[in-house]
């Protein structure tokens, strides 16, 4: 386990990695490499470009954790709901969700939804002050999409009565990685 805070406090007022929080992040997935690891998961949304790029330096299975999401998700519809709570993270979610569509040939509709003052409460120990604003945005989302997308971990422990599919970073990446080791077995 490897973690570096810093690498998305340099992201958020850039509006996404750095070319020094790629080096750092490449270097960290390097390290994880020599060190033996049989899969690498990078948790954080934002730094899913890096993770696509450092592909063709590692040479065991690495991947971001929202990737198996958004492959999820590309086939439950076609007019997605972005919801994240920091600037960063709707962005690489879309992104993300374009480059799903793409390699199955799909046309799709992305509406992206970013509330910091949900995350600014989290990140204050507001947990319920989060969570209350979190869920107004679903209430909105929810009629104007087929599939809401959490874009991010830190959204991950949130419990909502959806009308359409929601899917969450967490569970889908922590599944992935166990299928890729199992597979190893």
């Amino acid at each position: 386990n490897i973690m570096d805070d810093s690498l998305l406090r340099e992201s958020i007022p850039n509006l996404g990695p750095t070319p020094a929080v790629a080096r750092r992040l490449l270097h960290y997935f390097q390290l994880a490499e020599a060190n033996g690891a049989d899969v690498i998961m990078s948790t954080c949304s934002t730094m899913g470009p890096v993770t696509r790029l450092a592909r063709s330096f590692i040479s065991v299975p690495l991947f971001n954790i929202d990737e198996p999401m958004a492959a999820q998700a590309i086939t439950l519809g076609t007019k997605f709901g972005v919801l994240a709570t920091v600037a960063t993270s709707a962005p690489a979610t879309k992104t993300l969700l374009e480059l799903e569509a793409q390699k199955v040939g799909k046309s799709i509709e992305i509406k992206s939804v970013v509330n910091q003052d949900a995350f600014a409460r989290l990140k204050s120990g507001d947990v319920q002050g989060h969570n209350d604003l979190v869920h107004q945005e679903l209430l909105k989302l929810q009629a104007e999409v087929d599939v809401i997308v959490l874009g991010q971990i830190s959204l991950a422990s949130i419990r909502f009565d959806c009308s359409v599919p929601m899917l969450q970073v967490g569970h889908s990446g922590f599944a992935y990685a166990k299928t890729l080791l199992d597979r190893m077995s």
